[in-house]
C-alpha cells in the first residue's frame, strides 16, 4: 500500500503552500509523490464551453482530455469514494500520497497551525505539528503533545526527511 499522509489545518493556515513547498524537497531525494485535494464542496474543473466540458454535460459518465504533457479525468461518481480506494486506483505509480484535507480519516496527519491551537488530537493519528504563526511565535505545546514532532513553516527541509524516514526508508536517501 502507497503510504498516504495527510496534511491538515484551518482555513489558510498554509496547507496548499506547505505541500507545493515539500514536493520539490521529495522529488530532489528521488521520490515520486501524488497528491490529492479534499473538497466537501462540489468544484467543477472544467469551463462552460470547453469540450470535455460539453461532452461531461452530454452524459458521458466518465471525460478524460489528454495530451503530451499530462492527463485529467472527470467521472461521476455516486458516493464520495474511501481515501484508499482513490490510492489504489489512481496513484499506481507513486511512492508517497500527500492530501490536503480528509482530517477526519484514520490517515497520519500533520496539522499547521497558524491561528490558535491543533484542530486534530494525537489519538485521531496526528504525528507532527508545523508552527506557521503570523507573528512567528513558538507554539506553546500542551502535554498532550508533547510526543509529537513540531516543526517551523519553512523547516521544509526537515519536515521532508521527516516524511520520508517515517514512510519511505530509513534514511533520507532512496535506495
Amino acid at each position: 500500500m502507497i503510504p498516504i499522509v495527510s496534511i491538515v489545518g484551518k482555513k489558510n493556515s498554509g496547507k496548499t503552500t506547505l505541500i507545493e513547498n515539500l514536493i520539490p524537497n521529495l522529488k530532489e531525494m528521488g521520490y515520486k509523490v501524488g497528491t490529492i485535494k479534499h473538497d466537501a464542496h462540489k468544484f467543477d474543473i472544467d469551463h462552460k464551453g470547453k469540450d470535455t466540458w460539453r461532452m461531461s454535460r452530454s452524459g458521458a459518465d466518465t471525460v478524460v482530455i489528454s495530451s503530451m504533457e499530462k492527463m485529467a479525468m472527470i467521472k461521476k461518481i455516486d458516493v464520495e469514494k474511501n481515501l484508499d480506494k482513490i490510492a489504489e486506483w489512481l496513484f499506481t505509480d507513486v511512492d508517497i500520497i500527500i492530501t490536503e484535507g480528509y482530517k477526519s480519516m484514520d490517515k497520519p496527519k500533520i496539522e499547521i497551525i497558524r491561528f490558535d491551537n491543533p484542530i486534530t488530537t494525537t489519538d485521531n493519528n496526528l504525528i507532527a505539528l508545523v508552527n506557521n504563526f503570523v507573528d512567528e511565535k513558538s507554539f506553546q505545546s500542551s502535554e498532550s503533545f508533547d510526543n509529537i514532532k513540531l516543526f517551523s513553516f519553512k523547516d521544509l527541509e526537515n519536515i521532508a526527511e521527516f516524511i520520508v524516514r517515517k514512510f519511505l526508508c530509513k534514511d533520507s536517501s532512496k535506495s
